[in-house]
């Protein structure tokens, strides 16, 4: 089937079974799934109900789609990501966002848990990512053109937007939650980076590293929308510290950032009501 085809028939699904269309989608990376509690008047539908979404394989990605209101502001959230490493091919990954734009979607908040490389992050800090490096030989945009969602060149200059980027840094600030800025470097996974791997993403200009997050930022800019990524430091990257690293430590720091995260995410969000941009 048409990559076109199965968005239209997941977004009518899903509209089916809500009364108002979102305006802000967000995606929820390891360990942050649980700000849908912050979420009011829950629809939720699981991966496996909406036609052509795949389950989530890996812990601490629940799996489901929820919509409901932050700030009276109607949401979608993507409870959970499929990832590369898994073996899903770009258009399955990407799939999920792509019918958040068709539900009308316009602003997407894209987060995700990062090992640190920028020696001023230390686990538990929460970054704004400005700008990324694709080192994961991976784009959902290779293969013919879907002219239906966007142009076959989209530019990248701004990638991630400049405006929400502002806002989030300013909400930070008003609420006395420590938000840093870097550039985020993503690669296939799944085995962690080697410390030499470390020292080269370093000296390229990576602050932050992850295995997610630049496939759905593409696939948003290729339709036009806003994007913001908020990354939480869950782990120093390798060699930083003579310590292992493992998926269980990754969420735990996550969680215990959940504060800060859900403060930014949701008053940013009545921020953007406030302006009249939802």
């Amino acid at each position: 089937m048409m990559a076109m085809s199965k968005i239209l028939e997941a977004s009518q699904y899903i509209l089916s079974k809500i009364s108002t269309k979102p305006k802000i989608g967000m995606v929820l990376g390891s360990g942050l799934g649980i700000y849908v509690d912050q979420i009011q008047n829950k629809v939720i539908i699981p991966y496996q109900d909406i036609p052509h979404f795949r389950r989530t394989s890996v812990e601490g990605h629940e799996g489901r789609l929820i919509i409901g209101e932050v700030h009276g502001v109607t949401v979608a959230a993507l409870q959970g990501r499929l990832h590369a490493y898994e073996g899903h091919p770009m258009d399955e990954i990407v799939h999920p966002v792509r019918t958040l734009a068709a539900l009308g979607v316009e602003m997407l908040f894209l987060t995700n848990a990062s090992g640190g490389i920028n020696a001023d992050f230390h686990p538990g800090d929460l970054v704004s990512i400005n700008d990324h490096i694709n080192l994961s030989g991976r784009n959902p945009l290779v293969g013919p053109n879907i002219a239906e969602l966007g142009p076959r060149f989209p530019d990248m200059t701004n990638a991630y937007d400049v405006e929400l980027i502002n806002l989030m840094t300013s909400v930070a600030k008003n609420h006395h939650v420590e938000m840093k800025s870097g550039v985020y470097c993503s690669v296939l996974g799944p085995t962690y980076e080697t410390p030499a791997e470390i020292r080269m993403l370093r000296t390229i200009g990576a602050d932050l590293v992850g295995m997610s997050t630049v496939p759905e930022v593409i696939a948003a800019n290729h339709l036009g929308l806003r994007v913001a990524g908020v990354a939480c430091i869950t782990n120093y990257a390798a060699g930083i510290k003579a310590e292992k690293l493992n998926h269980a430590d990754v969420k735990k720091v996550a969680e215990k950032a959940m504060v800060g995260f859900a403060t930014i995410l949701t008053e940013t969000i009545g921020e953007l009501k406030k302006l009249g941009k939802v």
